[in-house]
């Protein structure tokens, strides 16, 4: 007897089968056959999974299970990463929220620290169950956090030999700012975002009285005035960092200040004279001509200061105030008071010539919100011109590819256009700078103090502090493919199989994060192992709304995968997507939207619906549309598959067989046929990363093929209309076609395919304890050679019951009601193939009676025409002829619309179109010239 459940209902086995598989330990690398390994782009510990982690994991899943499924040695290395500035962003506002009076500065570097592991623990439990519940198949005893010990003494080894091949340096340079964070940031942590601001038009007195002969010039270069002046003028949208110029500057060839060049101006609210300067850098078409040079506030400033040799003055403490380097009366400012006193100041002294709006482009931090600061500070950097090189030379020689393919056009980009990479932060959480100060503020580098002061002689007396900076996250992470293989400890790589794993075979990840993560794993695993990190990079899309909305919690409209799962209430969902907004109005707005949107809140789909949800979307592009009503369809397939499974068992109690069916019927045949094709495009989709089309592929195989078709015309054969042999040859047929289309669908759909496979597999002779451990289906397994004419008999068959019951249903006959069957016209095959399957046409539509009209005219009918077969079901009792006048009609310019359509086709072909698509074209209107003809032909008689 069946156990199976008689309806669907995830929540009832997927947990309970997820912890099955990590109890058999079936994630674990079985350390035979050819290796295949995929690392996970770590998760933040910063909270839980959204639907990117969702998507990008059920891919990789989906790899992983079909691999370890094919033989492979699977390998899926998860672990989650400690993400510097945003865990400590969120451990702060958690002080906060508790309200105990607790903050990061008066609990202390080590007591916040406490605090952050304390987090740590929490949100990294809570991520890993998410992926649990998503059936990540990792396994998980081989999780690394990046600040666990090994992983942390990888970062060392790295930093010291970078150090010691002269990689690594020490300097005072330009980088993003967050006074808010107090701490450098990276480019990617930073978005610009255009706003209303003011463009600021500055007179700069020439210095020592001096004048020049200023010429206007217009477009066509003509001189249309000249006066002497004795002041340039400077447009700025920053007029505070004035404080902080070291120049003015002017294109070499622009006659308007000729020989200015090497002349001075007095720098306005301060006691300094700064230099003219001459700079191609300069566009001799925006605003006056003349530009004021802050090297120590500006990236391009700093290039030119670089080239001029200038001085830096950096006018900001790194809260954004003003320091001890700018005028008396302005230390202590914040910077946008600072800028109101300026203006104030030059207004008064007439300076100020002129304040019009402008729009601009402001740096703000991801985090914060605040305007960033380029701010002059002394950090580490890594050189990255040689090693940016060998990462380009890897991927250009193929070693390593991106699918899709234009990617490399971004990488190669970035890595012809690279700059040095700050690598230090001013924070407390991460990996603490391996670099020692002595008293004299010089610094030695080493794994460890002792050995710091053994290489450099330095003995107890000497006080030596260790840099209170870490280092940035990405710098960790770029180790993250050999970190994780227990590198540089010959012993931990060994135990991690180091040399097996390495390379591994797919990155799976976001387009966004090319540069900052995945060229420099490239860079770091080739200079540390010799080795590449891996074969191909899949990038994936980002996920967006239904509406191509970017999900974000200021716009209300982000998903959680487990509420997609495991649903939720409306209430529930109003409350999470409007917590922690300061704005009740957006609140309130947000609120309103989800009440319409989602009134009853969100239904559970369950883990496999969502899955194939994703991999159904999983273009090869970069945005992906996510919309929850695919996710009910799939819930749906996934009933519609439970059904059919009920079916087939429910209809071979009793039953055993072993190995594969010898097929006695056409419909045996023909879905074995199709067994072999659908396993053949699977194992090419997989090959290629086109999810959406294996998804597409399965979903035709498994709902129309199988569980429509097939399972349709199987009837006859089990209701005994058949001979025994064909019955008990069908039965056998049913259960290893269901039992191999589950193997084709796990990947995808682990929980609902092992549930139903444990009922299904002993019927056909399979043993295991999972069906994550079977072989997946391979074309050259499944033989279909010789079934193609079977093949065609059964399209003739579907074409033949499709035609007969849209009949039927037009004419609203009711299912149960016999009729009879007229045939006319056709050819000798058509009288085969009645001949043949006259018990299952009699069966599954019905009829009372099948005749052939040889000669006279037929009754009136309904018809429906097949190739040059017509089809008649006689209505004298079954139906109203003016209904049926009026279905022939329609019917009529149906098919008239698609002969023209044809006919247009073929007449706009031109000789480069290939001859076998022109003939196809011809086959198809002539078979709507049949069509036709059969049809009116019929109407007449009405």
């Amino acid at each position: 007897m069946t156990t199976l459940a008689s309806s669907y209902d995830p929540k009832a086995f997927e947990a309970r089968l997820y912890a099955q598989w990590e109890a058999d330990g079936a994630f674990k690398p079985s350390g035979t056959g050819t290796p295949y390994t995929i690392l996970l782009p770590p998760p933040n510990v910063t909270g839980t999974l959204h639907m990117g982690h969702a998507f990008q994991q059920t891919l990789m899943d989906a790899l992983m299970r079909y691999h370890r499924m094919r033989g492979f040695d699977a390998l899926w290395q998860v672990g989650t990463d400690h993400a510097g500035i945003a865990t400590e962003m969120v451990v702060s506002r958690n002080l906060a929220l508790e309200g105990k009076g607790e903050t990061r500065d008066s609990l202390g570097r080590e007591g916040f620290i406490a605090k952050v592991w304390e987090w740590k623990q929490q949100s990294g439990d809570t991520i890993e169950r998410q992926m649990r519940r998503l059936g990540t198949s990792a396994d998980w005893s081989r999780s690394t956090f990046t600040m666990d010990p090994q992983p942390s003494a990888a970062v060392t080894e790295a930093f010291v030999r970078w150090y010691e091949q002269g990689l690594i340096y020490r300097g005072q340079r330009l980088v993003n700012w967050d006074p808010v964070l107090k701490t450098a940031i990276s480019d990617l942590e930073v978005e610009n975002v255009e706003e209303d601001g003011f463009l600021w038009s500055i007179r700069y007195p020439l210095a020592d009285g001096a004048t020049y002969e200023h010429v206007e010039v217009d477009a066509d270069g003509q001189e249309t005035l000249r006066e002497f002046r004795d002041y340039l003028v400077v447009a700025t949208t920053r007029p505070e960092t004035m404080l902080g110029d070291t120049a003015v500057m002017i294109h070499p060839e622009d006659p308007r200040y000729a020989g200015l060049i090497g002349k001075a101006v007095a720098l306005p609210l301060s006691q300094r004279t700064i230099p003219v300067i001459g700079d191609d850098y300069v566009d001799r078409d925006f605003g006056t001509g003349v530009v004021k040079v802050t090297p120590a506030h500006d990236f391009n400033d700093y290039q030119v200061g670089v080239r001029h040799d200038l001085p830096m003055i950096n006018l900001f403490t790194p809260t954004a105030a003003l320091n001890e380097n700018a005028p008396h009366k302005y230390q202590g400012l914040d910077r946008y008071a600072a800028r109101k006193a300026v203006l104030a100041d030059l207004e008064a002294l007439g300076l100020l010539v002129e304040t019009k709006p402008h729009k601009l482009q402001v740096p703000r931090g991801d985090r914060t919100g605040q305007v960033i600061e380029p701010y002059l500070t002394d950090q580490w950097f890594v050189k990255m011109d040689g090693l940016a090189k060998r990462g380009l030379e890897l991927v250009e020689s193929g070693q390593i590819r991106f699918v899709p393919p234009n990617w490399i056009n971004t990488y190669r980009h970035w890595m012809e256009n690279i700059q040095d990479w700050c690598i230090s932060r001013q924070l407390w959480w991460g990996h603490r700078i391996p670099a020692w100060f002595d008293a004299a503020g010089k610094y030695y580098v080493g794994r460890d103090e002792a050995q710091v002061r053994a290489e450099h002689g330095l003995g107890d007396e000497v006080v030596l502090t260790q840099d209170s900076d870490v280092l940035e996250t990405w710098f960790s992470s770029q180790l993250w493919p050999f970190s994780t293989l227990g590198w540089p400890q010959e012993q931990a790589m060994e135990q991690r199989g180091f040399d097996r794993y390495l390379p591994s075979d797919v990155l799976v990840t976001g387009f966004d994060i090319i540069f900052f993560w995945v060229a420099r794993m490239v860079m770091a695993t080739d200079s540390f192992t010799g080795k590449i990190p891996f074969r191909d990079v899949y990038m994936t899309g980002l996920i967006r709304d239904a509406q191509g909305q970017k999900m974000s919690k200021s716009k209300g409209n982000v998903l959680d995968p487990l509420d997609i799962i495991d649903g939720i209430a409306l209430e529930d969902l109003v409350a999470k997507r409007t917590s922690g907004l300061m704005q009740p109005r957006l609140a309130e707005k947000i609120e309103k939207a989800t009440r319409k949107e989602f009134p009853d809140g969100i239904a559970a789909h369950g883990a496999d619906a969502l899955r194939f949800t994703i991999a159904a979307l999983a273009t090869h592009g970069r945005d992906i549309k996510f919309d929850l009503g695919r996710a009910e369809g799939y819930k749906n397939f996934c009933n519609k598959l439970w059904n059919a499974t009920r079916f087939v068992l429910m209809n071979t109690e009793g039953a055993q067989f072993a190995g594969a069916p010898q097929p006695v019927t056409d419909a045996e045949k023909w879905i074995l046929a199709g067994l072999a094709r659908v396993s053949g495009e699977a194992a090419e989709h997989f090959a290629s990363y086109r999810f959406d089309l294996l998804a597409q592929c399965l979903y035709e195989f498994a709902w129309n093929q199988f569980c429509d078709w097939f399972v349709e015309l199987a009837k006859p054969a089990l209701s005994g209309a058949a001979d025994a042999a064909a019955a008990d040859s069908t039965r056998h047929t049913l259960l290893y076609v269901l039992e191999q289309l589950l193997r084709l669908l796990h990947p995808l759909a682990p929980f609902v395919t092992e549930e139903l496979w444990q009922q299904v597999a002993p019927r056909v002779g399979v043993t295991g304890r999972s069906i994550s451990l079977q072989a997946y289906p391979t074309a050259q397994a499944l033989d279909a050679t010789g079934y193609a004419g079977a093949e065609a008999d059964v399209e003739w068959l579907k074409a033949i019951i499709s035609a007969l019951r849209r009949v039927r249903s037009e004419l609203q006959v009711s299912p149960g009601k016999s009729v009879r069957l007229l045939l006319q016209a056709g050819d000798a095959q058509d009288r085969a193939r009645v001949a043949r399957f006259d018990s299952q046409l009699r069966f599954l539509l019905r009829l009372e009676a099948i005749d052939w009209l040889d000669g006279g005219d037929a009754p009136a009918s309904a018809a429906a025409v097949v190739g040059e077969l017509r089809l008649l079901v006689p209505l004298e009792g079954l139906v109203d002829l003016d209904a049926e006048r009026a279905r022939l009609d329609k019917e009529i310019a149906r098919v008239a619309g698609e002969r023209e359509k044809s006919e247009a086709k073929l007449a706009k072909f031109s000789d480069k179109v290939p001859a076998a698509v022109v003939e196809q074209e011809r086959v198809r209107l002539a078979d709507w010239t049949a069509q036709l003809t059969a049809l009116r032909e019929q109407r007449a008689k009405l």
